[in-house]
């Protein structure tokens, strides 16, 4: 089994209306992304799926996990982002930008 990396999905920008996928590569300054623009509905396992392997990825055998965050740090009553991550491996000859 190869290095694995983590992926996480979010969306992203006030208003975007977009959910962003990349793959977090440390001491790279271009990390892997897929966009999709719009926010509902969240994209689903499959699509995520399709979205790592054309960045040249697959899960590596791991469940996404979801955090919820306030947007203003200790303020309960402002927006709620939600992130999404998941562990995952370069495909043969893949995940190198």
């Amino acid at each position: 089994m190869g290095e694995t990396f983590t992926a996480q999905m979010a969306a992203y920008g006030p208003g975007s209306g977009a959910w962003r996928l990349y793959v977090v590569r440390f001491g790279e300054s271009d990390w892997p992304e897929h966009n999709w623009a719009r926010t509902t509905p969240v994209p689903t396992p499959v699509e995520r799926a399709e979205a790592l392997a054309d960045l040249g990825y697959e899960v590596a055998g791991a469940e996404w996990e979801w955090l919820e965050y306030s947007t203003v740090p200790d303020d309960p009553a402002s927006p709620v982002r939600l992130l999404a991550a998941v562990s995952v491996r370069a495909t043969t000859g893949g995940g190198v930008t």
